[in-house]
């Protein structure tokens, strides 16, 4: 470890000859960022040299980190400039995703489930035509060129009808605003049949699924009734996924997508998770913690755990799946992707949860069965709960311009501006 007695009173950045940058001991030797995205290792030995201002100009350690933007008088302002401008693209448009809650239905019955979900015979938790047309009006207004509608529950699968509805009527919509429109559905696939499956592929829908581990842990978060929840979403990944193949669809981007949501059961099998996605084929894991919302929050006691011990699965599952790479078999653990590419390369994943200023209002948008706008799907669940602090409108009174301009909206992008604090 760094000996930091060494360092003295000062921080390891308060020499006026560096620029700002983070740092961590990897391997032995100290890796350095900064917020171009530009990264060098150096040496403990040299490391301590930075922190005591002994690095002399023209040194070897000197022109290394002057090459890589750490030399605050060897930066070129303007170039670095362009180049955060770029990683911040995304500040010039308005809201890319739009979730629609087209139903709180559901005919599974998940440990953790956060969604607020409705019993089947509740159809007054069904979006309407005529709310679901509001939704997409409002929604094709955004100064975003991309527009990605993504449909949610519940089971969105339960109001298909309306589902195919948005689908069409956002396409004829979408012929005076010319924006690039997609469509994502998230599905646990057990109401999956042939003639959904047709219109989700004429339509290029991409749909995304959960499997949490192998089917016994799997089917005992995720209670299908009179079913294995397992074996209808196995089904259907696998067809699927053939189904994109005889399209001749690029397999890097239309495949069944899956998330794991990691309860109190599953932490003592990182590897057996892992072995259960690539064996479907799924070329990556999104390893996500149990969200304390709406029913999860009720379920507490059952499937929350410290966050240490997410950590500690986190790192022996993506430790495990960096030696299944070695060995030839491509998977990724997507949360190391988004975080590797946003510090070491002059990208930004536009990972709505995870950027500076936060997505929530300003990159996305979450429109309820009922017409209810909130900030993020997230907002939504909170108002199920009793909070209404993220409900920014409705969709029969609400203009684009309301929904932009709303205290929410504005308070939260300035609280998530991390480059301002």
């Amino acid at each position: 470890m760094i000996d930091f007695i060494q360092l003295g009173p000062k921080p390891p950045t308060s020499n006026g000859m560096f620029a700002p940058f983070r740092y961590r001991e990897i391997g032995g030797d100290v890796l350095l960022t900064n917020m171009l995205g530009d990264w060098v290792f150096v040496t403990k030995d040299e490391f301590l040299a930075m922190a005591k201002g002994e690095v002399g100009e023209g040194s070897p350690l000197y022109e290394k980190l002057a090459e890589r933007n750490f030399i605050r008088d060897k930066i070129d302002v303007a170039k670095a400039a362009e180049r955060f401008a770029y990683k911040k693209r995304f500040l010039n448009y308005g809201p890319n995703l739009h979730a629609f809650v087209v139903t709180l239905r559901c005919n599974e019955t998940c440990v953790y489930c956060h969604a607020a979900r409705a019993d089947m015979n509740q159809v007054e938790t069904d979006m309407t035509p005529e709310i679901a047309e509001k939704a997409v009006d409002l929604a094709l207004q955004t100064t975003s060129p991309g527009v990605t509608i993504e449909f949610q529950g519940g089971e969105p699968l339960v109001n298909f009808e309306v589902v195919k509805h948005i689908v069409r009527y956002a396409q004829q919509r979408n012929r005076a605003y010319g924006k690039q429109l997609e469509f994502t559905m998230v599905t646990n696939l057990a109401l999956m049949d042939k003639d959904k499956l047709k219109f989700l592929l004429d339509n290029k829908v991409q749909i995304c699924t959960s499997i949490d581990g192998p089917e016994a842990l799997h089917n005992k978060q995720r209670i299908l009734a009179g079913g294995s929840s397992y074996q209808e979403a196995v089904k259907w990944i696998r067809r699927i996924n053939k189904e994109y193949e005889k399209l001749g669809l690029d397999p890097v981007l239309y495949h069944v997508e899956a998330l794991l949501t990691l309860t109190r059961a599953l932490l003592p099998y990182p590897k057996e998770v892992v072995d259960t996605y690539v064996e479907l084929g799924c070329r990556a894991i999104f390893i996500r913690p149990v969200d304390p919302f709406g029913w999860a929050e009720r379920a507490g006691k059952i499937v929350e755990y410290p966050r240490s011990e997410y950590l500690k699965f986190y790192q022996t599952a993506t430790d495990y799946i960096l030696e299944l790479n070695k060995q030839g078999v491509q998977v990724l653990e997507r949360y190391a992707a988004i975080f590797l590419t946003k510090i070491l390369t002059d990208d930004d994943p536009n990972f709505l949860d995870v950027r500076s200023p936060g997505g929530a209002g300003i990159g996305q948008l979450a429109y309820a069965y009922d017409g209810k706008i909130f900030t993020s799907d997230e907002g939504r669940m909170l108002y199920a709960m009793g909070d209404a602090t993220f409900q920014i409108g409705d969709v029969r009174t609400s203009t684009y311009r309301d929904l932009m301009m709303h205290p929410t909206v504005r308070a939260m992008t300035l609280a998530s501006n991390l480059n301002a604090q």
